[in-house]
């Protein structure tokens, strides 16, 4: 009998305990959670203009301009339940050349999420907004003006500009620009990518008020131009329509962005 009371006591006692050192969050409550987006090659740091990188084909290549659309962000919480941030706070144009633009921060409920969602791109509906809704990172006229295809009246959702010593034409000027989002009077090649990513293995933000949670991610724009299609600078310097653009999309369609790590 005093085992079993022993036991009980016990057994109470580490409940209340995990209990007491267990996060409490109030849903109701928001707070911030930043997403880093961190440009590589390969296993190198992204250097604009200085770093000289070689593609699966060997061709010496530098980056001049790094350039791209998130869009769409979701969170899914531990319990399963899902957060979609309000599309007119969720959109973002990440460019290499602004730091501040590469950290991106989103209002959620407090809590624990142990997965993140976004789209590569910008969608059909906001695409064929009136230009008077789409301001911000979507402002045609000013930080989104060259990320735009004014003849195919959308975005550019993928931009990557460089110059390779295997180009002998255009100054050796390399551009591959990926967009198209279906459109609907004239219809295109939809190239939208919908990124889930599984945080639990490498760190699950944990969002509460006082905190600065970081999803760290590592995006790897090599996969763009390595994969199921090899791109080759010397052929194909140029890139600039969707029909064009698919061979790029499939190949950072699965592996361009990883998650590296998480801070609380």
């Amino acid at each position: 009998m005093k085992f079993l009371y022993t036991t009980a006591v016990l057994a109470a006692a580490l409940l209340s305990c995990k209990k007491d050192n267990a996060p409490e969050y109030d849903t109701s409550v928001k707070s911030n959670l930043s997403i880093e987006f961190d440009n590589i090659v390969g296993g190198t740091d992204l250097q604009l203009n200085t770093g000289v990188y070689n593609n699966a084909l060997g061709q010496a290549f530098s980056v001049t301009r790094l350039k791209y659309f998130i869009s769409n962000v979701s969170l899914t919480r531990v319990d399963g339940t899902v957060y979609v941030v309000p599309q007119n706070e969720s959109y973002f144009l990440i460019d290499e050349s602004i730091a501040a633009s590469k950290k991106p921060v989103v209002s959620v409920p407090e809590g624990e999420y142990k997965s993140v969602s976004f789209v590569l791109g910008v969608d059909s509906l906001r695409n064929t907004m009136d230009v008077a809704q789409r301001t911000g990172a979507l402002d045609v006229s000013g930080a989104a003006n060259d990320m735009y295809w004014s003849w195919n009246s959308g975005y550019i959702f993928f931009r990557m500009d460089g110059t390779s010593p295997v180009i002998t034409s255009m100054g050796g000027v390399f551009q591959y620009h990926v967009g198209g989002f279906g459109g609907y009077s004239t219809p295109t090649t939809n190239n939208l990518v919908k990124v889930t990513l599984d945080l639990t293995s490498r760190g699950t933000p944990k969002v509460k008020t006082g905190r600065n949670p970081n999803i760290h991610l590592f995006v790897d724009v090599s996969k763009a131009i390595n994969g199921s299609t090899n791109m080759n600078f010397a052929t194909t310097p140029m890139v600039h329509s969707s029909n064009a653009a698919v061979a790029i999309r499939n190949n950072y369609i699965n592996s361009m962005f990883t998650h590296d790590h998480t801070e609380n």
